[in-house]
């Protein structure tokens, strides 16, 4: 089902929140695993904690246009590719998510031949493909580019070879790791991603009968097999939306328990978050935090993993916009990752961005207002503005936060946010006022929420 674009989420400052979350099993790492799944030529796969994202649903319809067999039920998902019959991806597909391009080294591996549109995805500043199409034409493939679509094929096996990749791209990694699987010979990729995502998709692709060594290091060793068959694999939990929850709890003064949260996969946002003053501890099967002490200020870098993930700077930037004193971040992976600081400019935020810098006064009081999200991050950020901002703040734009986070509203109600998703736009006289003066039922009547 997709998102009704005229839905908004409507919030009001919340109390300090108290309570579990669950957190989901990793977008970033799921749909790598699902595109991986081409490659089992014999018995289903079958991917345990699977998110009910945006995402994974069309990365599955576009399994089930090229022929694959797919159920899903109780975060459980079958993928059975062995009636796979088209090697080319639908265009309106391929251009609503960039992750769709992971469907590139499979096919080739698979069936010798793939025709992929350009990708889409969040507007975050250029992700160029061509680290992808170089391993693909180190193994031996011969690409065909044009405005619309890039074709790559093969005659026989690919055949192995040494790459070495001018930046640690995430997807590069994973496309070359799936298609170098079951190239002939041993395959060694240099200077590569070290993702948690990385080790579970080199685990997954393992379970099947690959032969992968060094996921998680800068070398990657694969030698490659004649075929693959499915597999079962429970997907990691989810670091990103891991990491968002502990900056709600931050910047709401929350004390929250994220059941089945790994905090070996966060290390550099959970120091930050501990020089920030926040009380973080590990548990066996999640992580609590505390916020106990005032906010204070951070200097940040986005760097690849292990250092602090680009993908966390939108809540971050949030957060210290409340923490007193002046902070800083600088963004060195995406070039047009800072479209967030203009709406929480209009919360009141003091921002100033400079190219890839952002230095923010915090200490201010955020206002409530309208705002909208610009992407996926920024959606989080905004809920967290929202969730600190005086008055009511109202949230356009729903589909990007859907495409990472399952429930994000439902899971917040839980721990005592004040927070609605609604259907239509009310008028602002309408809305404060009804919403103020309502009981919590009549409250629930007016908004509709998605969970009671």
């Amino acid at each position: 089902m997709e998102t009704d674009f005229n839905e908004r989420i409507i919030i009001k400052k919340a109390p300090p929140l108290k309570g579990t979350i669950r957190i989901h099993g990793a977008k970033n790492a799921v749909l790598p695993i699902i595109a991986a799944s081409i490659l089992g030529q014999e018995q289903p796969s079958y991917i345990e904690e699977v998110p009910d994202l945006e995402d994974v649903r069309i990365l599955r319809d576009a399994l089930k246009y090229l022929g694959a067999k797919l159920s899903y039920q109780d975060d459980t998902l079958m993928i059975d590719t062995s009636t796979l019959t088209k090697t080319d991806p639908p265009k309106d597909l391929v251009q609503k998510m960039r992750a769709s391009f992971l469907l590139m080294g499979s096919l080739l591996a698979r069936t010798g031949h793939v025709r992929i549109y350009l990708p889409g995805g969040c507007a975050i500043g250029a992700r160029p493909i061509d680290q992808h199409l170089k391993g693909f034409q180190a193994l031996g493939a011969e690409i065909i580019e044009t405005k619309e679509y890039i074709e790559a094929s093969v005659v026989g096996r690919l055949q192995a070879a040494t790459i070495y990749l001018d930046v640690p791209s995430v997807g590069a990694t994973e496309n070359i790791m799936m298609a170098a699987t079951l190239a002939e010979g041993t395959t060694v990729i240099e200077n590569v991603a070290q993702e948690p995502e990385i080790v579970d998709l080199a685990n997954y692709l393992n379970t099947m009968g690959a032969k992968v060594k060094g996921a998680g290091t800068n070398v990657i060793r694969i030698e490659g097999v004649e075929k693959l068959t499915g597999a079962r694999h429970t997907v990691i939990p989810d670091r990103i939306e891991t990491g968002t929850y502990l900056t709600i709890a931050a910047a709401t003064g929350s004390e929250l328990f994220l059941q089945n949260a790994i905090g070996d996969h966060l290390r550099a946002v959970i120091a930050k978050l501990t020089e920030a003053g926040i009380d973080i501890s590990e548990e066996d099967d999640g992580i609590l935090v505390k916020a106990c002490e005032p906010l204070k200020p951070l200097q940040i870098k986005t760097l690849p993993y292990p250092g602090f993930p680009t993908d966390m700077q939108a809540q971050f930037t949030a957060l210290m916009a409340i923490a007193k004193g002046t902070s800083y971040i600088t963004e060195t992976v995406f070039e047009n990752r800072y479209m967030h600081c203009k709406q929480l400019q209009k919360m009141g935020a003091n921002i100033s961005v400079e190219g890839r810098h952002a230095s923010i006064v915090g200490g201010r009081t955020l206002q409530g207002t309208k705002v909208e999200m610009t992407d996926l991050r920024a959606g989080a950020a905004m809920i967290i503005a929202g969730l600190v901002a005086e008055g009511i703040t109202e949230v356009t734009n729903l589909h990007h936060i859907d495409r990472g986070y399952v429930d994000i509203v439902g899971k917040l109600q839980q721990v005592g946010a004040d927070i609605y998703r609604v259907r239509q736009p009310l008028e602002k006289a309408v809305y404060r006022e009804r919403i103020q003066e309502a009981t919590q039922r009549e409250r629930r009547a007016i908004l509709k929420p998605t969970f009671a």
